[in-house]
């Protein structure tokens, strides 16, 4: 009796449950990374528990958050024990911490400076692998109205429309606005197409009575300004 007593406890339970009850017991923040992945991912497989599972995701991920946010379902996948529902949770999960980071109060949405719509757009602009082309719009006191993902382009390059741009200006009646794109290598330099796109823009602006500002480079928390570095 006093074995099957033993078997009933702790050690027994599904090891996927076991998180799940020190969250509620302990709270989350005592939680382990492997722990809320764990969560999750809601079990592992027969030779291998959910936390397990989660602690050999994150060692591949050198256990930094930021390299598994960079992982796509197709990656993920690829783990013994991962099917495409699991891995869709941890994107999911990972996505929504990503725009939490993102998120301002509204007294933050104003643009007094480059590294003010750095830090409005960095979230969107996260962990890509791909270049992305985003606008920024604001209005005469420079409060943020609206930004807006405009094209998508390879490794080399985005290729960028000027009528779409002014059309969202005009939609938004946008008093100005600032150019934003990621350099998915980390190297922030700024191709002589990154510059002549931008000064023809501001020049069509001038003409059109929209303002454009700046031309924002990123790559997650690093990024240049044009204007800032006199290229412009």
């Amino acid at each position: 009796m006093h074995h099957y007593e033993n078997k009933l406890g702790i050690k027994a339970w599904a090891e996927a449950d076991r998180p799940r009850e020190k969250l509620l017991q302990q709270g989350r923040r005592q939680l382990t990374n492997a722990e809320l992945i764990a969560i999750l991912i809601g079990s592992g497989s027969r030779n291998e528990t959910a936390v397990d599972l989660s602690k050999r995701i994150l060692v591949s991920c050198q256990n930094d958050l930021d390299k598994l946010s960079q992982l796509g379902v197709k990656e993920l996948s690829r783990f013994k024990g991962i099917g495409e529902a699991k891995a869709i949770s941890i994107v999911a999960a990972l996505e929504l911490g990503r725009r939490r980071r993102g998120a301002q109060p509204a007294e933050l949405q104003k643009i007094k400076s480059s590294k003010d719509a750095h830090r409005i757009i960095k979230a969107d602009l996260a962990d890509l692998p791909h270049e992305e082309f985003w606008i920024l719009l604001l209005n005469r006191a420079n409060v943020l109205m609206g930004k807006q993902f405009l094209s998508r382009g390879g490794q080399a390059g985005t290729v960028v429309d000027p009528k779409m741009i002014f059309k969202m200006a005009l939609e938004y009646s946008a008093a100005s606005v600032v150019l934003v794109h990621n350099h998915p290598s980390g190297n922030l330099k700024p191709s002589n197409s990154d510059i002549s796109i931008t000064k023809n823009l501001m020049a069509l602006g001038k003409m059109m009575e929209i303002v454009v500002y700046d031309h924002l480079i990123v790559y997650n928390d690093d990024f240049i300004s044009l204007a800032d570095e006199g290229y412009l």
